[in-house]
């Protein structure tokens, strides 16, 4: 890009988990909240948050970041917490299951949708200066309170289906994500819907 074409602008898809369980003393993590992440997954997207600020001004490309919260949609994979509860619960709703293994209950993230979050990344590309943005909710739920709406829902008793495998636990947990998207808000006029 830099060889080839040096005016093109470029997104890089950032994440919440760059911040591992770094979290500022108001409860939210921000652009300038310290990153030290607890997953390899995490790593890897410091190093692309990093190489991607390297190059925005080592040669004054537009080259952006998107530190986007975890965002959901009908498309997100049953390998993913939300899907898993919502199509386990269905299914022991209909009586094709009677049992949901989880990890972590209490792990608490800030769910938002990815139509709010495509909208965001498509106003950080029309920015007349490239730069960083976290887009979140900045409200944070556990997995345990995901679980209560979605039995409820389905008038079903959590407790008689949920049961914990150590092996859904995360070598390393990240416990809490909570964004603040003030700065967004601010310089690009976002605002989440969903």
């Amino acid at each position: 890009m830099r060889i080839i074409c040096p005016d093109v602008k470029f997104y890089q898809a950032s994440s919440s988990e760059m911040f591992g369980n770094n979290i500022d003393t108001d409860g939210y993590q921000r652009e300038t909240t310290p990153m030290s992440p607890v997953s390899p997954y995490g790593c890897a997207k410091v190093y692309g948050y990093n190489i991607c600020r390297n190059y925005r001004n080592a040669y004054n490309m537009f080259i952006t970041n998107g530190i986007l919260f975890n965002h959901e949609s009908p498309r997100r994979g049953t390998n993913f917490v939300t899907n898993k509860i919502v199509k386990q619960a269905v299914k022991i709703k209909l009586g094709l299951s009677s049992e949901l293994k989880l990890g972590n209950l209490d792990a608490s993230r800030d769910w938002g949708h990815a139509k709010d979050y495509v909208y965001a990344m498509w106003l950080i590309m029309q920015h007349d200066k490239p730069d960083d943005f976290v887009c979140s909710t900045g409200i944070s739920h556990t997995v345990k309170d995901l679980i209560l709406y979605v039995f409820n829902k389905l008038e079903l008793d959590w407790e008689q289906y949920i049961s914990i495998d150590k092996k859904y636990y995360r070598s390393e947990e990240l416990k809490y994500l909570k964004g603040d998207c003030s700065k967004a808000k601010k310089v690009l006029g976002w605002e989440h819907k969903y």
